[in-house]
């Protein structure tokens, strides 16, 4: 086969700078995909496009051709008693202690939208979806496309991995990024995360684009370029898509791991669980119900046990049992506060590294994780606390892995003296809509 391009030529291109042209992107997208482009050349263009950027004609193109690279899912066939049900998704760029998708999923499909919710697994101090499930006895993440369907016409949402066909040029391109020193690039990381949604193929998208020391982009500048470079991307493919933009300088709620995520979660659907876990689940559930034209208010689901119902039937349906124990960890250790005072700091980074370095996390993707391992928080930033209270209980199968996720923590938290301390606390610093 004879390719229309030759790959140095595209890549010299981008270095000096230039603009690539749609045939370009187009067929370095395809060739790489195929095998025709080596992944030294993709990795010296991913580099290029990491130094020089991308315009956004450009990045909107690339997506397009990453979307091409494999198939698109079709909602449509899914009916109500109204007729056709409108689609919501959400999207959280990753942080420590971030379940909110569990809850999130069935309290917005208790309003009658179906909510795809195509997730993955975690990967260093970040935490996955699939694999916070994965706790629960007999679930199954690991879905065919009738599955999927017949799960959403039936119960309105479900949690499951993406299939190997959504945007194979990003599975491929993303695993190159990630040890060519490319991750931290805004063409890529947006068009990485729109080709998989938009493939995905809903009505709607909600981006949760977390900022801070737990989240992937430390600067809330950048994280906001991030945020309005997805929402353009979207709405240009024909999906309403929003963005929050939420603080992840501390941990989200009082747990970080994988079946303790899941406890939390659970307190959620029953009406209680930390302030901070409801407050960001109501916030997106709104833009999901409202991005849909409902315009109601969720709390009243959580309240009255419907998304609590909706829940337990996902669970179930995918082989899951709801009412089964989760995984306890065999070893614990306290970290006890040194003195009288206040928690002022609560670094989210710090715990979420100790929680990977404890099991709960992985430094590969082919590494198993502990269910039960984890970080069990006992204070927040702003809370009085007496010497030799528990701030926080480590947990893990292995006490091996307590004196690293010790060191993790060392310049994590801080306790000073006083009766009250200056802690305040925004979770949500904006919101961009191309409204």
């Amino acid at each position: 086969m004879t390719e229309r391009f030759d790959a140095v030529d595209v890549i010299r291109r981008k270095r000096d700078g230039e603009r690539l042209t749609p045939e370009q992107i187009d067929w370095v997208i395809d060739a790489y995909t195929r095998g025709a482009v080596a992944e030294e050349q993709m990795s010296a263009l991913a580099m290029a496009v990491f130094i020089r950027g991308m315009e956004r004609e450009e990045i909107a193109r690339w997506t397009r051709a990453m979307i091409a690279s494999g198939e698109r899912y079709d909602f449509s066939s899914i009916l109500g008693a109204g007729g056709k049900v409108a689609t919501a998704d959400k999207h959280s760029t990753g942080g420590v202690g971030d379940k909110i998708t569990l809850p999130l999923a069935p309290l917005v499909a208790a309003y009658g939208v179906a909510v795809p919710q195509l997730s993955g697994r975690g990967l260093g101090h970040t935490g996955g979806t699939l694999d916070k499930l994965e706790a629960i006895p007999g679930w199954r993440a690991d879905l065919d496309h009738d599955e999927v369907l017949e799960m959403l016409g039936g119960i309105g949402a479900v949690i499951c991995a993406a299939g190997s066909g959504l945007a194979p040029a990003d599975k491929k391109l993303y695993a190159l990024r990630d040890v060519t020193a490319t991750v931290d690039s805004m063409p890529l990381i947006a068009s990485s995360i729109m080709s998989k949604k938009i493939a995905e193929g809903t009505d709607s998208l909600v981006l949760d684009v977390k900022v801070g020391s737990g989240a992937f982009m430390k600067d809330e500048d950048r994280a906001r370029e991030l945020a309005r470079t997805m929402v353009e991307l979207g709405e240009d493919a024909g999906v309403r898509t929003t963005a929050l933009l939420t603080d992840m300088s501390v941990p989200l709620g009082l747990t970080v791991g994988n079946a303790i995520e899941v406890e939390e979660s659970v307190e959620v659907l029953a009406g209680g669980g930390p302030d901070d876990v409801v407050e960001l689940t109501l916030a997106l559930a709104r833009e999901m119900l409202r991005a849909s034209g409902i315009d109601t208010d969720p709390a009243e689901a959580l309240a009255d046990g419907r998304a609590m119902d909706v829940y337990r039937r996902m669970i179930r349906a995918q082989g899951g049992d709801p009412d089964a124990a989760l995984p306890v960890a065999r070893e614990s250790h306290e970290v006890t506060a040194p003195e009288d005072g206040v928690l002022t700091t609560l670094d989210a980074l710090a715990v979420g590294t100790a929680s990977w370095r404890l099991g709960a996390g992985r430094a590969r993707r082919e590494d198993r994780v502990q269910a039960g391992a984890g970080v069990r928080l006992h204070a927040k930033p702003g809370d009085r606390v007496r010497r030799g209270q528990p701030l926080m209980t480590l947990l893990t199968d292995d006490p091996g892995r307590f004196d690293r996720a010790l060191e993790a923590l060392q310049g994590g938290w801080s306790v000073a003296p006083g009766d009250s301390a200056d802690v305040e606390r925004r979770l949500i610093l904006d919101r961009l809509s191309a409204e």
